[in-house]
């Protein structure tokens, strides 16, 4: 199975649009120690031939412009693309919006949980995606579903979603339900475990998630590769930044440092490599030679960077 982080920001993106935070005055100026990175994407192959896009970022196309993987062949049909079908792990807009990029009528499959689907039927905008030619599916929880093309030929991709502690996308907000989590409910935020017919051990993605329990923590134990929600160092960094009036869990993403944080919740499981993505313009880890980009490191995580590659 082939791996490749499409893109590794947050929200946004880094450096994004109006940040003044000093990580994105860096990034503009061509800081060596700091890379910028476009919106949160992963792609998926078997074969190199037929690849499954993890995410339609705002980044999209110039994503794709910058994966050859991604691109039409030489040899392909005036119109044409490897990307087999799209699948999305919640509907936040950082996370569906590439969708609208890929409306030329061009035939691939998308794939979420029903909350999901509901959320792009109610939105009349994404029918120029016409459904007529790109067909929505329902990806079911906790079952192993086949990634299928338009023509319902294996990708050779393979899929089990499940639900993790996240939020509701913030533009669904019910703020009459802020106690309840903002009408937060099952399946609005979902973690992959991604397979491949040939490959042995599976890769886990969860660019977004608000709390590990055991139950995670279980299924997580003895994975060969897990892409994680590293949205945020702290909890408050996007507050005493200045940038921002909301912490890491009032979005849904639970932070990094400290004894409630990722990095000591997972640190006791025997996990083969563990890679933050879904980085934060905040988050001091963008600065490879910061201190806290040095602590991550010495964790045994990796810092997730646009046109990473995995293989398994």
């Amino acid at each position: 199975m082939y791996l490749k982080v499409v893109g590794s920001a947050a929200g946004g993106g880094f450096p994004q649009w109006n940040c003044n935070f000093h990580l994105s005055r860096d990034a503009r100026k061509g800081a060596e120690h700091i890379r910028p990175r476009t919106q949160s994407s992963l792609a998926a192959s078997a074969d190199q031939t037929q690849w499954v896009l993890f995410n339609a970022s705002p980044d999209i196309r110039q994503q794709i412009a910058a994966t050859p993987e991604l691109q039409p062949s030489e040899t392909a049909a005036p119109r044409s693309t490897p990307i087999s079908a799209v699948v999305l792990t919640n509907a936040d807009v950082d996370h569906i919006a590439g969708l609208l990029s890929l409306r030329e009528r061009e035939r691939f499959v998308i794939y979420a949980t029903a909350r999901v689907l509901a959320v792009l039927e109610q939105n009349a905008i994404f029918n120029v995606v016409d459904p007529a030619l790109v067909e929505r599916r329902e990806l079911p929880l906790h079952q192993v579903s086949p990634i299928l093309n338009w023509q319902n030929v294996p990708t050779g991709i393979s899929v089990e979603a499940f639900a993790v502690p996240g939020k509701i996308a913030l533009f669904l907000e019910d703020q009459a339900k802020a106690e309840q989590g903002f009408g937060t409910e099952k399946g609005d935020t979902i973690g992959l475990k991604i397979m491949s017919d040939d490959a042995a051990s599976a890769v886990f993605y969860i660019p977004g998630c608000a709390r590990i329990d055991g139950d995670l923590k279980q299924r997580l134990d003895r994975a060969a590769c897990l892409l994680f929600d590293g949205t945020v160092y702290t909890d408050g960094e996007m507050l005493t930044s200045g940038v921002g009036a909301k912490t890491g869990q009032r979005m849904g993403h639970l932070h990094i440092s400290g004894d409630d944080g990722s990095m000591h919740a997972l640190s006791d499981l025997a996990i083969g490599r563990r890679i933050y993505v879904h980085i934060n313009n905040t988050n001091p880890i963008l600065d490879d030679r910061s201190p806290q980009a040095a602590t991550v490191r010495e964790s045994g995580w990796e810092i997730g960077y646009d046109g990473m590659e995995i293989r398994l």
